[in-house]
């Protein structure tokens, strides 16, 4: 018997690249609002929103957008130009249909590792976006399961891994986010596997957990090899 029998992966920023979009566009808010703050006052309000706004609108593109709007009528009280208020929302829609790029290593490692375990997605965000996402990987005919959650805590992740093959103690989590894929997994009593990414949002960023279930390898080239060691 296995001591792994179900793979879970993150999708933004562990099999394609999504933080580079948001940076991108977090450049063009900042110089289309330069007239009114500097940039580094501008990323500090911006993220103060995004925080405010994640119980309301959750993680994503569309919440991502309706903060940068919020942020700009606050900076300006309420004197945003129009324009500036329409480029926003052009680069909000830019970002939901912005073609996906998969990262390093992540269609092999996937086709290899579909042969031999079960394998889920587990992803936050907007549902319509991330199923989109999935369907233009290639990647989707992989998955026996896919969970679009609003958030990943260690109560979500006990439930998911409730319902696949081995339970929470033969189940594996792999992602960029210390915060949202490696600690709650590992706390719900699977493993956890950290994958840094170049990028990292800072809401995402948590201490290493000192847990025997706690890997980390550099890229997802390096996990087939880490599995078949863990058995």
């Amino acid at each position: 018997m296995r001591n792994l029998r179900t793979l879970a992966f993150d999708a933004d920023d562990t099999l394609w690249h999504n933080e580079r979009f948001f940076k991108l566009t977090q450049q063009r808010f900042a110089e289309l609002l330069g007239d009114y703050a500097d940039p580094e006052d501008l990323g500090q309000r911006l993220m103060e929103a995004e925080r405010r706004n994640l119980g309301r609108y959750g993680f994503g593109v569309k919440g991502f957008t309706l903060s940068m709007i919020e942020t700009a009528l606050d900076v300006t009280e309420h004197r945003a130009p129009g324009q500036v208020i329409r480029e926003l929302l052009d680069a909000g829609r830019e970002m939901l249909t912005h073609p996906v790029e998969l990262l390093p290593h992540a269609r092999e490692t996937i086709e290899a590792l579909a042969e031999s375990h079960y394998l889920m997605l587990v992803t936050k965000g907007d549902l319509l976006h991330q199923e989109r996402k999935l369907a233009q990987s290639g990647l989707g005919n992989f998955f026996d399961g896919v969970e679009v959650v609003s958030d990943k805590t260690w109560p979500v992740y006990a439930r998911i891994f409730e319902h696949v093959p081995g339970g929470a103690a033969g189940a594996m989590m792999v992602g960029n986010s210390m915060k949202s894929d490696v600690v709650p997994a590992i706390e719900a009593g699977g493993w956890g596997v950290f994958v840094p990414h170049e990028l990292e949002w800072d809401f995402e960023k948590a201490e290493t957990p000192g847990s025997a279930r706690y890997r980390h390898i550099a890229d997802l080239g390096e996990l087939p090899q880490l599995v078949e060691t863990i058995g």
